[in-house]
């Protein structure tokens, strides 16, 4: 089956990603400063807005990497905090110690591509996913002044050269925190601990969100900009949007050593998450990962659930024409 997969599917996903991280001198000495600024510049919340609320439209090989503030390379103030010691990885980590009662954000800046975060106060580190690939990266975490006015807090430029390709896709992060989901990974172990093949761990996984887990309309009307999926919480529900379902599949499947991408972008006019997987024989997977017995279809968890898996539905999602990649996750 893989060897007739591997001959008839595109193999390589070419995608423009948005991300952000850091550059320094590789081997520098832990960096202790204090940065800030008066000045302020105007950060969009049209992106979050469409990655929570738009994402509620219904249709129209490695080790698993443990993030980790390892205190390396660090820049700090006595306010904020970016860990950017395991780049190489595909992630920085993020935390604002300081005290403040309004809105913060996070912008990872990539060779191509620029994330935009929330970020909430406290000692926890928060993961950001370097999803742009190699390059130089900045990450900066602002602090709101007025309206969509953010000032910097702190801010760091670093150069970045990753381990692999998909390292930023098997690590847990802000969108697809398995980490915090012992209920989740259990599960994926159940599902798919005892098979060893990459494309079989997807069909398991997949098979199981599709007959479980039901479109949650109440939930698609009234979620709100910021909303992030408790993937422990989904599990358990076993309903939600678009969003909960590509990042469920996500951490199950990160959770089992297989590198995935959560893909956020247009499902024909539609605002929509899928997944993407990788496996050593094939590569990157983009879409086409779900076998109906016959052939190889376009991996869409949402679509398949809430719309029983019908025939016309199937024939939408196996039509690569109608997916446009705009995010990475």
């Amino acid at each position: 089956m893989n060897k007739w997969f591997k001959m008839t599917v595109p193999l390589v996903i070419a995608a423009a990603m948005l991300s952000g991280c850091g550059q320094t001198e590789q081997g520098a000495q832990t960096k202790n400063s204090t940065q800030s600024s008066s000045s302020s510049v105007s950060i969009q919340e049209v992106s979050l807005e469409q990655e929570a609320i738009a994402l509620t439209s219904t249709p129209a090989v490695s080790n698993e990497i443990k993030a980790v503030a390892s205190g390396t390379l660090v820049k700090k103030n006595d306010r904020s905090e970016i860990d950017y010691s395991n780049t190489a990885d595909g992630y920085v980590m993020v935390r604002f110690t300081g005290q403040t009662s309004t809105k913060l954000k996070v912008q990872v800046k990539g060779p191509t591509t620029t994330y935009t975060y929330n970020l909430t106060q406290g000692d926890d580190w928060t993961v950001f996913s370097l999803s742009d690939g190699s390059g130089e990266y900045k990450v900066t975490v602002f602090e709101n002044t007025t309206g969509t006015k953010y000032a910097t807090v702190l801010s760091e430029t670093m150069n970045v050269t990753l381990k692999d390709e998909f390292a930023p896709f098997l690590c847990s992060n802000q969108y697809v925190d398995f980490a915090s989901a012992p209920k989740t990974v259990a599960k994926a172990e159940e599902l798919a601990g005892s098979v060893s093949d990459p494309l079989e761990k997807v069909t398991k996984v997949y098979d199981y969100v599709v007959n479980n887990m039901t479109y949650d309309k109440a939930l698609a009307q009234s979620v709100q900009s910021g909303y992030l999926p408790v993937l422990d919480t989904v599990l358990e529900k076993k309903t939600g949007i678009c969003f909960d379902y590509a990042a469920l599949m996500t951490g199950m499947l990160r959770s089992q050593q297989v590198p995935c991408k959560l893909v956020v972008g247009y499902a024909g006019t539609a605002y929509h998450a899928w997944i993407s997987v990788w496996s050593e024989e094939s590569g990157w997977v983009d879409g086409a990962i779900y076998f109906d017995g016959t052939n190889w279809q376009r991996m869409d968890p949402t679509f398949a659930s809430s719309g029983n898996q019908s025939e016309a539905i199937m024939q939408y999602i196996g039509d690569g024409s109608n997916y446009t990649v705009k995010y990475l996750y």
